[in-house]
């Protein structure tokens, strides 16, 4: 892949970026529309197609929080068409890399050597690049070293490139205006926190301490002393990425292995220590034959507040949700439903709402749970296809759900999407979450 030898980081610049790449997207509905006066059979791929290429290869090219917003879409499987989850899912491990002389700026700026004064042995071509960082082999004490290193300018653009990459995702996604602006200040603060590599390795340091217990977990060592601001170094991982993994055929007691080891990992999380890495897409783990799985990357940590918590998780408790002033207080309190409803608003949502939460809490009702069930997701994504569609849902005057379910929200879609690919059996009941809660 060719490499990059520069990042536009001032704001107009990366302003003129977008304007272009906005115009090559109207020349390509043009373009659509003019075929389909001459070929009415003519569908809409082609142009989900053509867009979602020049898209991406202007986000992948910005980096930083443009691209990470892809990357995020890209998990989100029932919210854009297949060809911009196909093509912004490269973004999970990639993009473009920083040529030579880029990178070793970095480290002169903000360790004050070069990697090789640094590293016995530095390979200067990136293993692997996403949204934020790339990713370079190393070798230092005898020991294999991955060495993550931030695109220039990542951190002082945040809040410029949401502006800018908010009317794409609008259209894009099709949601409302109001629900943007709700939610794009929860995406912001953890856009920030993830360029902020001091707080993700101390972050890093303590998950993986706290989650050591969990049976076939496995979290590299990291090493303060090679680190910055710009830069952590840790451990080098073995294993495939979610692809390449299943590309090997691995055998269906691997499979369960993994998704019994992801699944325990996140209920530990969310249940005892209140905050979860909340982005499970697939290039932060490495998966191997054995049945065992790399993780790594915590850079995005959503803490959890108390009350939202208890309330978030009385949904998966079906004695409670039959009590209808009780399942009220419970919408309410998670901002599905909102004061200002008519009461032909409350009931209706809350209806679309309970037979969604029907579905995705399923697997928490059950002693053991096939991920492996492709009409169980071929249902999850033709509901989410429905209530798209629905007039009331994309012309409600409110965004409907607390900020706080975004980030918790997309942390269980992703999981259930590589459970999915996985096909993995899994133990999801109640007795094994408690078990989580209160390791031996």
């Amino acid at each position: 892949m060719k490499e990059q030898t520069n990042i536009p980081t001032g704001k107009v610049e990366r302003a003129s970026r977008f304007v272009t790449t906005g115009l090559k997207v109207g020349t390509n509905y043009l373009k659509h529309y003019t075929k389909k006066l001459i070929d009415p059979s003519i569908s809409r791929e082609e142009l989900h197609a053509d867009n979602a290429e020049d898209i991406y290869d202007t986000l992948s090219n910005l980096k930083g929080s443009a691209l990470k917003v892809a990357q995020m879409l890209s998990m989100d499987k029932g919210m854009l068409p297949k060809a911009y989850t196909e093509r912004f899912a490269m973004s999970q491990y990639s993009a473009p890399p920083l040529s030579g002389p880029l990178v070793i700026n970095t480290f002169v700026k903000t360790l004050g050597k070069t990697p090789s004064q640094l590293y016995d042995k530095f390979d200067m071509q990136a293993s692997n690049a996403a949204s934020i960082g790339q990713v370079h082999k190393a070798e230092k004490w005898g020991k294999s070293l991955a060495v993550k290193i931030q695109y220039p300018g990542v951190a002082n653009s945040v809040k410029s490139d949401l502006r800018i990459v908010k009317p794409f995702a609008i259209r894009i996604v099709g949601m409302n205006e109001v629900d943007m602006d709700k939610y794009f200040e929860e995406i912001e603060g953890k856009l920030l926190e993830e360029t902020d590599y001091k707080l993700e390795l101390q972050r890093s340091m303590e998950v993986s301490a706290q989650c050591a217990h969990i049976e076939n977990l496995v979290f590299p060592h990291y090493y303060p002393e090679l680190s910055s601001d710009r830069i952590i170094t840790m451990d080098w991982l073995k294993g495939f990425h979610l692809k390449e993994f299943l590309d090997r055929n691995p055998s269906q007691e691997a499979r369960d292995s993994i998704g019994q080891a992801l699944w325990d990992f996140y209920q530990f999380q969310v249940h005892a220590l209140k905050k979860v890495h909340a982005d499970p897409h697939p290039g932060n783990f490495l998966m191997r034959e054995d049945g065992t799985i790399g993780v790594f990357d915590f850079g995005c940590i959503k803490e959890i507040p108390e009350e939202f918590y208890v309330n978030y998780f009385l949904l998966t408790n079906k004695e409670i949700l039959k009590d209808e002033v009780r399942r009220k207080e419970i919408y309410t309190a998670l901002e599905m439903i909102h004061p200002s409803d008519t009461e032909k608003e409350v009931v209706f949502f809350s209806g679309l709402f309970q037979q969604m939460i029907d579905m995705l809490t399923l697997p928490f009702t059950q002693e053991e749970f096939n991920f492996g069930n492709e009409s169980y997701f071929a249902e999850i994504y033709a509901y989410m296809d429905y209530l798209y569609n629905l007039k009331e849902v994309r012309e409600s005057k409110v965004a409907r759900g607390s900020r706080h379910s975004l980030y918790v929200n997309r942390t269980y879609f992703g999981l259930y999407s590589i459970l999915s690919e996985l096909k993995a059996k899994v133990i999801t009941s109640e007795a094994r979450i408690k078990s989580m809660m209160h390791p031996a």
